[in-house]
């Protein structure tokens, strides 16, 4: 009965899968601003995803590119004493990364005064919507601030014939501040719906609040980890097979959960096995984004770790071992916000310290929230409604998973 019940709400979770998988993520958008006292050469990117939300189709409207740069230069601004910068001409499309549009235009003061640089990109459509200004003085000082629709305006301030940036008080360009940077973290994990359901995914069947610590605290350093290196510039792997990896994570893990509680049969490793040497013909064939050896050594790994957690006496143990080895993917796609904002190396130490406490911050307020509820369920009728939940919200959260990895994968 409990195989059939696991079965029953794996199909019915993968029939709601395609509303809440095909979401748009947290909107984001990048500009670089170099600076001079007559105006600034700008250098802007946005995800041609995100244009969608506008009615721009950028893959079949040929004239979406003008379309575009009219929307960047009306919505992201240059004013000097309160007076609109007007760009130089129109805005030109560069060389840009796959998924992305580049557009650069220079932008000139009339009358000199304090400059401020304002983005009400999105905002119209996607309230969350954050964009991320990097700007640079004529003598080389560099900072970045990110704006949202509690903040669309950086007050930058005069800037001199020596470059410096003299608004009243304070003579230095500022930043982003950490306490920004925590709440930056907290809102990605918290909008992050892949990373929330990786962690709703390890904690669904601990056994008691020490495992919890224990495999949170396995994903946290391990994301700690690579999140670091990637911001960094030590390790900067495919931004598209990280996304998928990701997504193959969430699966695995909730299939996990799945697996323990129908009784540990051989279809689910198989399965997966199986499955993951199929699209490893494929990559070979030169289909997706993840490389054929990549997929080969994932299809020994769950093989493997689903044959020692049958064996295992402490299975705890192995999920926090899975943890801590998903966390270091996870980590990655956690550093693309940062990465992106090229940072200068004087600003990383706070970026990474704040961004990094927010999204632990986030997971902790999460798990927090969860957990008791789940620990409630265990003394109701003797576990059963906290199984049922378990059951439900593994084949959900496989659903999903398995959604995104396919697709990543594939598209």
């Amino acid at each position: 009965m409990s195989r059939r019940r696991t079965a029953l709400a794996l199909a019915v979770a993968l029939g709601l899968v395609p509303g809440a998988a095909l979401a748009h993520g947290r909107s984001l958008s990048y500009s670089s601003w170099t600076l001079a006292p007559d105006g600034a050469v700008v250098r802007l990117r946005v995800p041609l995803l995100e244009m969608t939300r506008i009615g721009i189709d950028p893959l079949a409207d040929p004239t979406a590119p003008v379309q575009i740069g009219r929307v960047l230069t009306s919505h992201v601004r240059l004013s000097s004493g309160g007076e609109p910068c007007a760009p130089v001409g129109d805005p030109r499309p560069t060389a840009a990364p796959e998924g992305w549009a580049v557009f650069e235009w220079r932008t000139h003061c009339k009358d000199p005064g304090p400059l401020a640089i304002t983005s009400t990109l999105l905002l119209d459509v996607a309230p969350d919507h954050l964009h991320f200004a990097r700007a640079e003085l004529p003598g080389g000082e560099v900072s970045e601030r990110v704006l949202s629709e509690a903040e669309p305006t950086w007050q930058i301030g005069v800037i001199g014939a020596a470059g410096a940036a003299k608004p009243a008080g304070t003579p230095k360009l500022e930043g982003t501040s950490l306490a920004s940077y925590v709440v930056l973290g907290v809102q990605h994990i918290l909008y992050g719906s892949d990373h929330l359901a990786f962690v709703l995914a390890l904690v669904l069947l601990a056994a008691s609040l020490r495992e919890v610590a224990v495999l949170i605290t396995g994903f946290t350093l391990a994301h700690a980890v690579t999140l670091g290196l990637a911001v960094l510039g030590a390790v900067r792997p495919a931004p598209t097979a990280i996304d998928a990896l990701i997504g193959f994570s969430i699966a695995l893990v909730a299939a996990e959960d799945g697996w323990l509680l129908g009784g540990r049969g051989r279809a689910v490793p198989w399965t997966v096995a199986i499955g993951l040497l199929a699209l490893a013909l494929l990559a070979a064939l030169g289909h997706g984004s993840v490389p054929a050896l990549a997929l080969l050594g994932l299809a020994l790994f769950s093989f493997c770790h689903f044959g020692l957690l049958d064996r295992a006496e402490r299975p705890a143990r192995l999920r926090a071992a899975v943890a801590f080895a998903f966390g270091l993917i996870h980590g990655f796609g956690f550093a693309g916000v940062l990465a992106e904002m090229e940072l200068p190396r004087a600003r990383l130490a706070t970026a990474l310290f704040g961004f990094n406490a927010g999204v632990e911050l986030g997971q902790l307020a999460v798990v927090a929230a969860l957990w008791p509820v789940l620990a409630l369920l265990a003394r109701v009728q003797d576990g059963r409604w906290h199984r049922r939940t378990a059951e439900i919200g593994a084949a959900g959260i496989c659903g999903l998973g398995v959604y995104w990895f396919l697709t990543r994968a594939l598209g």
